[in-house]
């Protein structure tokens, strides 16, 4: 029975009537069926009782309209189909129907237009099956269409896909629009707000920002809009939508907009740059300048590393269509803060080709808002970033530029973090005098507290390019008054990094105890870090350690390691890794000396 609940032209079927029809198919006359919609639910389940039956009630408006239709005897198979959860039905068991899976929606294909077709053009195929979301209902109107060709479905749903989806009298934006009307006002706002968010989900925070609400009410609606089916939720707290929906609340909210069309994005802009510099302070960022801390819908706090950490593995994409947006609608301050709220993150994530663009976004929209302080930090960034990725020639520029605006607004400090960044480079080169020079200068202008992690660095980095030059007692000085400052700041991944450059400066020095002794210390902080660049630099150093003091099985065991991880993060040392493995495969060296190759980068 077709209870029409969501019927775009009928209103949906009266329980009352249906029951009419059953007990007539049943067989009991006109004249013997009550005229209470209770008496005929007593009557049909009567007439069932100890009686094999199945009964289809499709497209179901709510549970008022299914109760009284579900027979008494467990003898009884009752199918009912719905655009809702009908969540408050008793002794159902709800399966929830998914689109097809790619093959199968391919398959379908075939069977409605035929192989040789989709054959014959099977990128437009692809890009139908993507385009409806895998649905039937655009493929079946090829066959009323013989003389489309695949490509022609393929543009018209690219077009306007919400459109073209149709059969017949069959379409798939009236039963949207069907379903939007019936909701409640403040539901229609919620739905209609999400038009705003382009990330793959959200959580009731996101729509709280958007909505200008307090969390609770925004995760009540979002339970509301999944009973409703249109959103679902794959991952416990965390919410998306079908790719269709997703279309249709896209044109929703640009066809009823809010009193200010922008407030929605910014909110949620400025809620992400406020969560997630909390999250940012809580793996070990140091206080950012100019960034809120608040934000609507009660940015979220972080309690530990750990959970700061999962915060951003959740939102990473969330936050770069967040900047994306925000980029397109001009709201420029939050474009960078975006970035700048992220950089931790990234390295400890070692995910510098994806930050690359985040970066970039950055630095264009700190030079259209104007503020020239932002710009210099901005192109600071972007300088890291291009040389960690070897595009050392971008890396200078920025540097440069970076430089260039510090000196005219005379900033030392920020002078001071632009030369670090640009010594990096200089190390990257080759030019390790010319790097030593350029960290002398910086740390001559980072005085103050605040400057202490960029000084730390500084430190870190001339001892590393000190060794290279052949100035070891140099070296450890420079790196032991590092690891003393990222002591006193709790800088944890800073500590690591100062560790394993210690621990190969006393491998240098044929210190082979000392050298395994404070490896093994930057492996187990870097456990506790989750970072797996670390991971891989302190096994790679116990391997190299290893082969020194002639141990080479236990070497390739750990340089087995490293390479995986160098590997899982794509960094370039997973070829020296593999070069070790290589060299060591079939015969051991009598000696092996520790070389440039395998010592830390600035």
């Amino acid at each position: 029975m077709n209870l029409r609940g969501f019927d775009p032209e009928l209103p949906p079927a009266d329980p009352s009537a249906v029951l009419e029809a059953f007990l007539r198919q049943l067989g009991i006359s006109a004249q013997q069926i009550p005229t209470s919609q209770d008496e005929r639910a007593g009557m049909y389940r009567d007439r069932l009782r100890d009686r094999s039956a199945l009964v289809l009630l499709d497209n179901a408006a709510n549970e008022e309209q299914v109760r009284d239709l579900i027979p008494a005897s467990p003898s009884c198979l009752v199918l009912v189909t719905s655009r809702r959860s009908l969540a408050g039905l008793d002794g159902v068991t709800p399966h929830l129907i998914d689109t097809f899976a790619d093959a199968e929606a391919l398959d379908l294909l075939i069977r409605i237009v035929g192989r040789d077709r989709v054959t014959a053009e099977s990128e437009a195929a692809s890009r139908i099956i993507q385009s409806c979301d895998r649905l039937p209902l655009a493929a079946a109107r090829l066959r009323s269409r013989p003389a489309w060709s695949l490509t022609e479905l393929a543009e018209r749903l690219q077009a306007d896909r919400l459109e073209a989806i149709r059969a017949g009298g069959r379409a798939v934006r009236p039963v949207f629009d069907l379903s939007y009307r019936e909701l409640t006002k403040p539901l229609q706002r919620a739905f209609r707000l999400l038009g705003h968010h382009h990330g793959p989900d959200f959580t009731p925070a996101v729509v709280a920002a958007l909505a200008d609400i307090p969390t609770p009410e925004a995760q009540d609606a979002l339970e509301q809009l999944q009973d409703e089916n249109l959103v679902r939720q794959n991952t416990p707290g965390r919410y998306e939508l079908h790719d269709l929906v997703r279309a249709y609340v896209s044109e929703v909210a640009e066809t009823a907009p809010e009193p200010d069309p922008t407030a929605p994005l910014a909110r949620l802009a400025t809620w992400a740059v406020a969560t997630g510099y909390a999250a940012a302070l809580a793996i070990g960022s140091p206080p950012l300048t100019g960034v809120p801390t608040e934000g609507p819908g009660r940015p979220t706090g972080f309690t530990s590393y750990d959970e700061g950490l999962m915060w951003f593995d959740s939102e990473r994409q969330n936050l770069t269509a967040i900047q994306e947006s925000a980029a397109r609608a001009g709201l420029h301050r939050l474009v960078w803060q975006l970035a700048l709220i992220q950089r931790e993150f990234h390295t400890i994530r070692h995910q510098f080709d994806d930050f690359l663009a985040v970066q970039q976004i950055a630095v264009v929209a700190a030079q259209a808002s104007g503020d020239q302080s932002a710009e210099a930090l901005m192109l600071s960034g972007l300088g890291s970033v291009y040389w960690k990725t070897d595009r050392l020639d971008e890396a200078e520029d920025s540097c440069l530029r970076a430089l260039q605006i510090y000196r005219t607004v005379v900033d030392p400090s920020g002078e001071g973090l632009a030369l670090v960044e640009y010594g990096a480079v200089q190390g990257q080169r080759g030019n390790n005098e010319g790097g030593v020079a350029l960290f002398t200068q910086a740390l001559d202008l980072l005085q103050g507290d605040d400057t202490r992690r960029a000084r730390a660095t500084a430190l870190q980095n001339r001892g590393v390019l000190q060794q290279r030059l052949g100035n070891l007692a140099h070296a450890v000085a420079d790196t032991r008054q590092a690891l003393a400052i990222y002591r006193q700041l709790g800088d944890r991944r800073g500590e690591a990094l100062a560790i394993g450059n210690l621990a190969w400066f006393h491998l240098v020095d044929a210190d082979i105890d000392s050298a395994f002794d404070l490896y093994r210390e930057q492996q187990r902080i870097a456990l506790l870090l989750d970072d797996t660049f670390l991971q891989a630099d302190a096994l790679f150093g116990v391997g190299e350690t290893h082969a020194t003091a002639g141990h080479f099985d236990e070497a390739r065991h750990s340089w087995q390691d490293s390479l995986r991880l160098f590997e899982q993060i794509g960094h370039a040392r997973a070829a020296a890794a593999r070069r070790r493995l290589d060299v060591t495969e079939h015969a051991h060296p009598i000696s092996w000396t520790p070389t440039d190759w395998a010592a830390p980068t600035p």
